[in-house]
């Protein structure tokens, strides 16, 4: 256990901004992130190969560049592939690295978690070779491996860069099947106005559309009943991948061949760690997402801890890297390193920044919803990959005035395998809602305890102060301690390990009222 001033989780542009600020104004500051370079999603491997790849990703990616630069040359405890499993109100942060936990006490806690990208459940979608247009990007960054003609399914600008990016790495995909429908064209009409003042951002969007015609890729619109097509029995056998995508468009049903299927419709908050510590948090009707409750400053419901960047609403890098300097100062104040008139004026500018950055979002929120088969698939579909539940199972227990979405979770185990709810949960609810006709705010979410992240006992161990005490000594008495006695002493800090890790265990028993879940949070978690 060690303190510190501020602690920040995550590395993306929010992170980054908001580390490098702390520690320019001489706090004390420790970056955690899974990763093993800064970055985030959005700059991710940026530097991996000594040079960014503006050329594949364009300007937006080289933007990253200069922040870890700056970063790096920052007086910032920088630790990388941290996984952190437990933040406790008291603001003691725990994370594995390597097979050692580790512990914390910070001053301010900063959360930079970043977003998730939303599922797209459809007839076919756990065959091998279908993905996120998100996975398909994460290769391209950190591997420089690019599906050859993929076919594109969904909506929103992240499709349509991605289809750029891979004509720019000579792998343009054979076809973009757009779900987007004519009436979210008048409905995003209403924010047209107010989204001029982001019209850098339009005038971008306008340029990759073009870009996607100039390259000669097939582009299908209004496209529903969207189903990937099996070269096996078509029930996800081993023998399973895909080869053909099918749907409608234009009044016909048109089958394209496809060995690769990216899919996207939009990012959502990962609200997973803020939901694990008890903060308050909102359901957004236009992002269709659960979203912390935070202040003008970012604050969130409990006292010094701020959210920046995606993890507290969709608004994109740089409103994120705004977001952390703004955090970063409320932070500062709090802390005495920053006097009042600095912080506001500071607070006042990055303010006016991001007001001037998100006057788009309205307008991009409503044109790209999620089509309504990714909200309300088909009873065949699978909702849960990992415990492959369907949307019909859910529907069956909601007639059956099965009582929230928790209790779902207990009949079919959905929410309960690796990804620990991250990926299903929003769907879930959304037939929960549609089923029962209910508000998806009253439907609510799933409940999260910690450890969010796999643990092992060996890690909790070494988390004691037993252990560490016994380090101490062994250490001091080197020199003249018998092997015996180093020993017994070995063995009476194991014993104690193991009772101190039997107490926590139970205590966390006790805090939770549904103890049949328990077994779930300890499963291992993909993402």
């Amino acid at each position: 256990m060690f303190n510190v001033d501020v602690c920040i989780i995550g590395a993306g542009p929010a992170g980054m901004a908001a580390a490098i600020d702390c520690a320019k104004a001489g706090a004390s500051v420790v970056l955690l992130d899974e990763q093993a370079r800064p970055g985030g999603q959005i700059y991710r491997a940026i530097k991996a190969d000594g040079h960014p790849l503006g050329d594949v990703f364009g300007p937006d990616y080289l933007r990253g560049a200069s922040l870890v630069e700056t970063l790096g040359s920052a007086k910032i405890q920088h630790v990388t592939e941290a996984t952190i499993w437990r933040v406790d109100p008291d603001k003691t942060v725990y994370w594995s690295r390597r097979g050692k936990a580790e512990q914390l006490k910070a001053r301010r806690i900063i959360l930079a978690t970043g977003a998730l990208e939303r599922s797209f459940p459809f007839p076919g979608w756990t065959l091998p070779g279908v993905m996120t247009a998100g996975a398909s990007q994460i290769l391209l960054k950190t591997a420089g491996i690019a599906p050859k003609q993929a076919v594109m399914v969904g909506t929103g600008p992240l499709l349509y860069l991605l289809a750029v990016q891979l004509i720019n790495a000579g792998a343009k995909p054979a076809a973009i099947i757009d779900t987007q429908s004519p009436k979210q064209y008048l409905h995003a009409s209403r924010f047209a106005i107010n989204a001029l003042k982001g019209h850098k951002y339009l005038t971008k969007g306008l340029k990759l559309l073009g870009q996607i015609r100039k390259a000669g890729v097939a582009h299908y619109t209004q496209a529903t009943d969207i189903c990937a097509h099996g070269n096996g029995d078509g029930q996800g056998s081993s023998a399973d991948k895909v080869e053909q995508l099918s749907f409608r468009s234009g009044g016909k049903t048109i089958t394209l061949p496809a060995a690769t299927v990216l899919s996207h419709i939009g990012v959502i908050p990962n609200v997973q760690l803020s939901r694990a510590m008890g903060l308050e948090h909102d359901w957004d009707h236009v992002q269709r997402c659960w979203r912390p409750q935070l202040d003008a400053h970012n604050n969130t419901s409990l006292d010094g801890v701020a959210i920046a960047g995606d993890s507290g609403g969709i608004g994109g890098a740089l409103v994120a890297e705004y977001q952390g300097q703004l955090v970063a100062a409320e932070a500062l104040y709090a802390l005495g390193y920053l006097d009042e008139a600095h912080w506001q004026q500071q607070t006042q500018a990055l303010t006016q920044s991001i007001k001037q950055e998100i006057a788009i979002r309205p307008f991009l929120d409503t044109l790209y919803v999620p089509p309504q088969q990714a909200l309300t698939p088909s009873d065949n579909t699978i909702v849960c990959r990992c415990e492959e539940v369907t949307a019909g199972e859910i529907r069956h227990h909601a007639r059956e005035k099965c009582n929230g979405i928790n209790q779902i979770k207990t009949y079919t185990r959905c929410g309960m395998g690796p990804c620990q709810g991250r990926y299903c949960g929003p769907t879930v609810a959304e037939i929960i809602a549609d089923e029962t006709r209910t508000d998806i705010a009253k439907v609510g979410y799933y409940r999260i305890r910690h450890p969010i992240k796999p643990l092992k006992l060996g890690e909790l161990a070494s988390l004691t102060p037993v252990s560490e005490s016994f380090i101490q000594r062994y250490r001091a008495n080197q020199g003249g301690s018998s092997p015996a006695k180093t020993t017994q002493a070995a063995t009476q800090a194991t014993d104690q390990a193991e009772t101190q890790s039997s107490i926590h265990t139970t205590n966390q028993n006790k805090e939770s009222k549904h103890d049949s879940h328990q077994k779930a949070v300890h499963q291992p978690a993909n993402e």
